[in-house]
C-alpha cells in the first residue's frame, strides 16, 4: 500500500498525539470522521501502526541511568544467536536489543536506577547471558535528543 499525504498527515498526528479523538484527528487532518476512522484502521491493518502506547518517564520512575553494552559473542552460530536472543529479551532492565554490524555482536540499552542498580543488574543477567566473550558498557552522560517519531 502507498501513503498518500493524508495518510502520512494522519501518522504524524497520531505519532506525537497517541490519545487524540477521532473527531479531532478528523479536524487537523480535513477529513470527515467517518472517512479517517477508515484511513486509521486501513493503516493498522497494513502495519504501518504497529501499537499504541504510553511512554513513560523513567527519570520519573527512578531509572534516570541509561547504559549502552556492546556485546561480543563466542562465535555466530544460529544456535549461539538464537541462544542469545532468547534469554535477553527476558531481562527486565533491557529496553532494546539490536543485532549489529561491526565490531560488537549486540548492542543492548539498559535503564537502571544509578551505577549500584547496573551493577545488580550486570552480576545478576548480563554476566549470565549465554555466549557472552566480551562486554563494553558506556553510560550516557545526558541525553541531548529522543524522539519516536519516525518521519513519513
Amino acid at each position: 500500500m502507498d501513503l498518500d499525504a493524508t495518510d502520512r498527515r494522519i501518522l504524524n498526528v497520531l505519532q506525537k498525539q497517541g490519545r487524540i479523538t477521532n473527531a479531532e484527528l478528523s479536524e487537523l487532518v480535513n477529513l470527515s470522521p467517518s472517512a479517517c476512522h477508515r484511513r486509521v484502521q486501513r493503516l493498522e491493518e497494513e502495519g504501518f501502526i504497529a501499537a499504541y502506547v504510553a511512554l513513560l518517564d523513567a527519570r520519573r520512575l527512578g531509572r534516570p541511568t541509561v547504559v549502552f553494552v556492546e556485546i561480543t559473542l563466542q562465535g555466530q552460530a544460529d544456535e549461539v544467536l538464537d541462544a542469545f536472543e532468547r534469554e535477553v529479551a527476558r531481562v527486565p532492565d533491557i529496553l532494546e536489543c539490536h543485532l549489529m554490524a561491526g565490531t560488537a555482536d549486540y548492542l543492548l540499552k539498559v535503564v537502571a536506577q544509578d551505577t549500584e542498580d547496573f551493577a545488580r543488574i550486570h552480576r545478576q543477567y548480563l554476566t549470565r547471558l549465554p555466549g557472552v566473550a566480551q562486554m563494553h558498557s558506556s553510560f550516557a552522560l545526558r541525553t541531548v535528543f529522543k524522539t519516536t517519531a519516525l518521519a513519513v
